[in-house]
């Protein structure tokens, strides 16, 4: 027992000093596994942790995260996540399974669509302005039910009951621009996919143009804001900008 509780402190103080040293930026991203709560990365050290991470999902060799107990406690104290996913809630969507991440590591606000309201905002200003997260990834993904709701919108005048018929309301402009784009001939599926893409185009155009406390971090330099895709089929993350 003596034995596997020192082992079992050795490595977590290797894990700790991977953290530091990441932060200094003595190792690679690659090398990095699990950033602890005292972490520093920059924004394209974050965006290469969930490149590498979505690799590994795609091959089916998910690599351990640590989740335990004391992963538990040093995150009960304080956190500091290495990305903002704006997420679609699409249950085939799981942003932690897809890029390989653990408790901590990713600031998640999902909704069906993607979209970015009052309050999906403001959480968005909090992960950047009090916790210091470097990169925000708008993600969408192929056959969105939500963004398909909003085709149905523009296509078919299709009136949606309760709230639906609000919550697809913000997706009707990136339908609009995706039709007005493929021209008069083109298939459900293609205007679909289109719309998907223009609708996380939007939302990233919005966040690096128009809200005023992100700005700041973006003119310096300590902040990226990207888009991404998601293909139910394959399991890819396809970044739209880097």
């Amino acid at each position: 027992m003596a034995e596997h509780n020192q082992q079992k402190r050795n490595s977590l103080l290797q894990l700790a000093s991977l953290g530091v040293a990441a932060g200094a930026g003595m190792i690679s991203p690659s090398s990095f596994a699990a950033p602890g709560p005292k972490a520093a990365l920059t924004a394209a050290q974050a965006l290469e942790l969930l490149k590498e991470g979505n690799a590994r999902f795609i091959a089916d060799r998910p690599e351990s995260v640590v989740q335990g107990k004391q992963r538990r406690l040093d995150l009960a104290r304080s956190q500091t996540p290495i990305a903002v996913l704006v997420s679609c809630s699409d249950s085939r969507v799981p942003p932690e399974l897809l890029f390989g991440r653990g408790l901590g590591e990713l600031f998640i606000i999902r909704n069906a669509g993607n979209t970015v309201d009052t309050v999906a905002l403001g959480s968005i200003e909090y992960a950047v302005t009090q916790l210091n997260v470097p990169l925000i990834v708008v993600m969408g993904h192929e056959r969105c039910g939500a963004v398909d709701a909003a085709v149905s919108v523009v296509e078919k005048q299709t009136a949606f009951p309760g709230s639906m018929g609000r919550m697809v309301e913000p997706i009707v402009p990136s339908v609009l621009e995706a039709r007005a784009a493929l021209g008069s001939k083109h298939t459900h599926d293609e205007l679909l996919d289109a719309s998907v893409k223009r609708n996380i185009q939007r939302v990233v155009k919005r966040l690096r143009e128009s809200e005023a406390l992100l700005l700041e971090p973006l003119r310096a330099g300590k902040l990226m804001i990207v888009g991404a895709r998601y293909d139910l089929d394959d399991g890819r993350v396809e970044f739209l900008e880097a």
